[in-house]
């Protein structure tokens, strides 16, 4: 039951997982963390941070993932499939309607209709995942419970990614290095 479980809830994610890996973070948080309970919110957080370092897609590394922690290897054969089955579908029937109606002006008007869904999709995933980073505890204690080191590294981070089109793995691995020097640093004090 449990690899028709796995099977079925990163289908629907491959299924709807319309703009990529980002756009798909909600679906898996609700696939994941709400309806089934397989993950913790901050077991998500840590998924998520997995599932960008490791090389790959994030829906798929997430459904690896998720399969493995909830059902061994089998579950993380079963979840994977589940998830890129629809777009190896999806893809290849979209790829031969491309082709032969790319020069339609109704297409090219659905295309740029879905950008906007798309991008909420985004920013939804990035809030997930910055909210519980900067504020662990919630809003309620935002006064007192704020990670200043976490919040200084997002604007950072944010900063060299847009000003400077600095390469993503270098911010990356510079955040990584900035808490190991902190991390070495407090721990010397």
């Amino acid at each position: 039951m449990i690899y028709l479980q796995l099977f079925l809830a990163f289908l629907q994610i491959g299924a709807f997982s319309f703009g990529g890996g980002y756009a798909a973070m909600p679906l898996i948080q609700n696939q994941v963390v709400t309806k089934y309970a397989w993950l913790s919110p901050s077991d998500f957080s840590d998924l998520v941070t997995i599932s960008q370092m490791t090389p790959g897609p994030i829906a798929v590394n997430s459904a690896t993932f998720v399969g493995n922690q909830v059902a061994g290897i089998l579950g993380a054969i079963v979840a994977t499939i589940g998830v890129i089955l629809p777009s190896c579908i999806f893809v290849t029937l979209l790829a031969w309607l491309y082709v032969k109606y790319k020069n339609l002006k109704t297409l090219q008007e659905i295309l740029s209709d879905l950008a906007p869904a798309v991008i909420a999709m985004i920013t939804t995933a990035g809030l997930t995942i910055l909210v519980p980073t900067v504020v662990p505890n919630g809003f309620a204690n935002i006064a007192t419970d704020v990670n200043i080191r976490a919040f200084v590294l997002f604007l950072v981070a944010f900063f060299l990614l847009q000003k400077y089109k600095t390469d993503p793995i270098l911010v990356m691995v510079g955040c990584g290095v900035a808490e190991l020097i902190v991390q070495f640093a407090t721990s010397s004090l």
